[in-house]
């Protein structure tokens, strides 16, 4: 699986960010980002279609 999803450190974020309590989920494939969701459960649908893709390409 070359697909996951991690929530952003907040060293990564601003300052006025973490001080709104907003969280982001990064979604990376192959060591690439490729989104970026407010939400974990939109991140996590993302990279099942993402892995869906990823699995019908390496049946091609």
């Amino acid at each position: 699986m070359t697909v996951k999803v991690t929530e952003r450190d907040e060293s990564k974020l601003s300052h006025e960010g973490v001080a709104a309590g907003v969280r982001i989920w990064d979604v990376h494939q192959q060591d690439q980002l490729v989104g970026m969701f407010h939400n974990e459960n939109d991140a996590h649908h993302y990279r099942m279609e993402l892995e869906i893709w990823e699995s019908r390409q390496t049946k091609s």
